[in-house]
């Protein structure tokens, strides 16, 4: 490859990174470390969006946009709030159990709306807080703080209480309610959850829990590619974006001679062979327009488009190539299997760049872009008008893990991450090292 080109991909990464970010230096709540939900002014703050904040401080730290020291500081303030906040069954309280409510209010950090106590969202803000408990060694008050409390946090879960329906990990509970009648089972973002749940010195789950969700895993071949099968990209990209599944395998992967890191890549290529048959001909879907997730959408409306009669949507979790698929495009979910697939995902990248979706927008690619849904006379498509912090997180993130490897190298002298691994029968690669 031309040096030159590569320097210039590099630098647009680069670029890309440092605008993604900006989301987590502005939209938070400095009394409590808490991160707006959404770029839309609103008081909703999200537990996983302050989890992917906690994660990125490190990669922010070494771009040399916040002091190691501000960093340790935002990272501590969001610490004692969680550590401090009130955990009970009342309505109104910030979790119980040692998980935290989906959503709370940003100033207030209290139970925002009928906000579900989250198990899945509580391990998106817990592998936040280990990532700090591996970065900040420093020999002083505040980060030995730092590692005290995120010890503490993660100590109080009580994973065997989330196991109302055994062996699998219920997804929520609500007071006065109970438990939702929905639990994490089969091939999913859980993988990360279930790694945690089995690392707890506290409240570990048996392994039989992990291996019983084999039982609804499903392997498909499509287009040449044999693959665990999920639709919605974002499934095979968030146990990644702490845990490097590089060479290391349970025992269903050495069954097959295969790894999940390798189970993504293939995934990354059977999106964008999808947006290249493009069989329900979405304007713009080819070989540098493809990534299809679980997103916002431009709305619910059924109406005639090129002839076609189609149906799009607001939020669904959409997934190629079984769908559901209404022309709606992520950007970022493509940015984030870029360790996986770098030689198709910076093309597109570069692709993207040259579309209107940083315009008057200082944190990076909206969210979602649709170019079949009619978006008015002086619109060439339609845009997410909001950025997410769920989303900003892992085109952060992964960036980091393609060009450094920096999260993958502090979450493989975790502890936690270590035992859990163990627990669920991974072998090789550097665990064995461990």
């Amino acid at each position: 490859m031309d040096t030159n080109i590569f320097k210039t991909q590099y630098e647009m990464l680069d670029k890309l990174q440092e605008n993604t970010y900006g989301y987590f230096i502005e939209e938070y709540n400095p009394e409590n470390g808490l991160v707006r939900d959404k770029s839309d002014g609103g008081t909703k703050a999200s537990i996983a969006a302050t989890g992917f904040a906690l994660s990125s401080y490190p990669v922010v730290v070494s771009d040399g946009l916040l002091s190691r020291e501000e960093a340790a500081a935002r990272t501590l303030t969001a610490l004692r709030f969680f550590a401090n906040c009130q955990q009970g069954q009342q309505r109104d309280a910030s979790g119980y159990r040692g998980f935290f409510y989906h959503y709370l209010d940003l100033k207030t950090g209290k139970r925002y709306g009928n906000s579900e106590l989250s198990t899945m969202d509580t391990a998106l803000l817990m592998v936040g807080v280990l990532l700090a408990q591996q970065y900040f060694k420093h020999d002083n008050e505040v980060e030995a703080e730092i590692r005290r409390l995120a010890g503490e946090l993660y100590g109080r879960i009580d994973w065997q209480w989330a196991m109302t329906r055994k062996p699998y990990i219920v997804q929520g509970w609500r007071p006065r309610q109970g438990f939702i009648p929905y639990f994490w089972q089969g091939y999913d973002e859980s993988l990360l959850m279930y790694i945690l749940a089995l690392g707890s010195e506290t409240s570990p789950i048996p392994p039989e829990s992990y291996k019983a969700r084999w039982e609804k895993y499903v392997w498909r071949r499509i287009y040449d590619y044999e693959c665990l099968y999920a639709g919605s990209l974002f499934i095979h990209q968030v146990p990644h974006i702490w845990i490097d599944f590089r060479d290391i395998q349970d025992e269903f992967m050495r069954a097959r001679d295969f790894t999940y890191f390798e189970n993504s890549r293939h995934a990354t290529y059977i999106q964008q062979e999808y947006a290249i048959r493009n069989p329900w001909e979405w304007r713009g879907y080819g070989v540098h327009q493809w990534g299809i997730t679980a997103s916002d959408g431009p709305g619910y409306a059924i109406m005639e488009v090129d002839e076609i009669y189609r149906v799009f949507y607001d939020y669904v979790p959409r997934g190629a190539p079984f769908g559901p698929d209404d022309g709606t495009i992520a950007p970022w979910v493509t940015i984030a299997s870029l360790p996986f697939a770098p030689e198709i995902v910076i093309p597109t990248i570069e692709a993207y760049s040259q579309m209107d979706l940083e315009k008057a927008n200082p944190y990076g690619y909206k969210t979602t872009f649709n170019q079949t849904f009619p978006a008015g006379e002086d619109l060439d498509m339609w845009v997410s008008p909001y950025h997410f912090g769920i989303n900003q997180g892992p085109v952060v993130l992964m960036i980091e893990n393609f060009q450094t490897g920096l999260i993958w190298e502090l979450m493989r002298q975790s502890p936690p991450i270590i035992r859990g691994l163990r627990r669920a029968g991974f072998t090789g690669g550097w665990l064995e090292d461990t």
